[in-house]
């Protein structure tokens, strides 16, 4: 599931391409809306809510779409070959007079009403890189489960929008936890730092072509997608284990030294090497 970062600017391209144009295109390859034209309606715009994508178009309509693990939103120019991947991966194309802006293996598209656009993101927490942003209303989410672990707490898009599995490693090593320590465990000090922090993580990277949590220029990540490497601070290898709720398992990087807490709860870590993107 991509970061908040990756999705705000997956929003930026879309709105600057094509907020305030005139849809010439529109093909919705999904069975549902196949019979959708859009042609003739101006584009107003494309906001980031979470992990969610909103595009609005004029007469109170909205195109919500989210990227899950896989999605992605490609602009091109008139002539420029599209590469986002084969034809049938496509779900939807908004093209205008200069810009094409196709959707490749959207896990969520549908058609709302503007005036009814909570019906798809209303029960998101705060979001981390929106306007709603507000870090006691996140602490306090946060902190309503004191038996939850903390990765898992993190994750959940209802406490607070816009972490995915990268950040959420990252924020534990920063913090000093382990992601399997329970919320309610995390001495006060360092719980009421957390949702500054994590704001502060992904607005410094929401303009950055890499991901970057170490302040270092040879090294992005503190954790993720490290195992077994040593530890940037203190030389213990990084390890690596599933953490999920059950419905679904996330590789999950934390440093056995350096963060302090229980680790997963069956079998020994394992050793495994993941791509530091998603």
């Amino acid at each position: 599931m991509p970061e908040g970062d990756t999705v705000w600017q997956a929003a930026r391209r879309l709105h600057e391409a094509l907020a305030g144009q005139v849809l010439t295109r529109s093909d919705f390859r999904v069975p549902q809306y196949a019979t959708v034209d859009l042609t003739g309606r101006t584009v107003l715009g494309t906001t980031p809510r979470g992990k969610h994508l909103l595009t609005r178009f004029e007469g109170g309509l909205t195109l919500h779409t989210h990227l899950r693990m896989e999605g992605a939103w490609k602009v091109y120019g008139g002539a420029e070959r599209w590469k986002g991947g084969p034809a049938h991966q496509i779900r939807a194309i908004l093209g205008t007079a200069d810009r094409t802006a196709v959707g490749y293996r959207l896990q969520v598209l549908e058609f709302l009403r503007t005036g009814e656009e909570e019906r798809a993101v209303g029960h998101l927490g705060p979001d981390l890189l929106g306007p709603d942003w507000n870090p006691d209303r996140a602490l306090a989410n946060l902190l309503a489960d004191p038996a939850r672990p903390l990765g898992e707490a993190l994750l959940d898009q209802r406490n607070l929008a816009g972490i995915g599995n990268i950040y959420k490693s990252e924020l534990c090593f920063l913090i000093g936890a382990t992601p399997w320590l329970p919320v309610g465990a995390l001495p006060a000090d360092r719980a009421a730092k957390l949702p500054a922090l994590a704001q502060r993580l992904l607005e410094a990277n929401r303009d950055r072509p890499v991901r970057r949590t170490t302040g270092l220029r040879d090294q992005d990540l503190f954790v993720y997608g490290r195992a077994p490497r040593p530890c940037l601070r203190c030389r213990t290898s990084i390890r690596v284990a599933d953490q999920g709720d059950g419905s679904r398992e996330r590789p999950t990087y934390w440093c056995p030294a350096c963060q302090t807490g229980p680790g997963p709860a069956a079998g020994p870590p394992r050793t495994r090497r993941t791509r530091t993107t998603n």
